[in-house]
């Protein structure tokens, strides 16, 4: 399987949440189609993503908090039918050391 690039394109509107910058974050497949959508605060991934294959149809949806994935991510066939449902469990804080 050859490796891709993907142009990575991103869209800011800035409002202000409780002092951080949050936007809505968008990347592009090299065709200028949607390959993903979230949104990030402070550049940090954050809330419900999603991802999409060239044709349109979404492929992968789920949820991070603080850059990490969380809760229940689900992905899809080409039909845009359920396939698997995974349960992401929350990572404890590392201590320091």
């Amino acid at each position: 399987m050859s490796a891709v690039r993907k142009k990575v394109t991103r869209k800011k509107a800035v409002p202000k949440k409780a002092g951080k910058r949050a936007a809505p974050y968008r990347l592009k497949h090299r065709d200028g189609s949607l390959w993903a959508k979230g949104q990030t605060i402070d550049g940090v991934a954050t809330g419900y993503w999603q991802w999409f294959r060239k044709d349109g149809s979404r492929m992968r949806s789920g949820y991070f908090h603080q850059g990490a994935q969380t809760g229940e991510w689900t992905t899809y066939d080409k039909a845009g039918r359920v396939h698997k449902v995974t349960k992401i469990k929350a990572k404890a804080a590392r201590r320091p050391r």
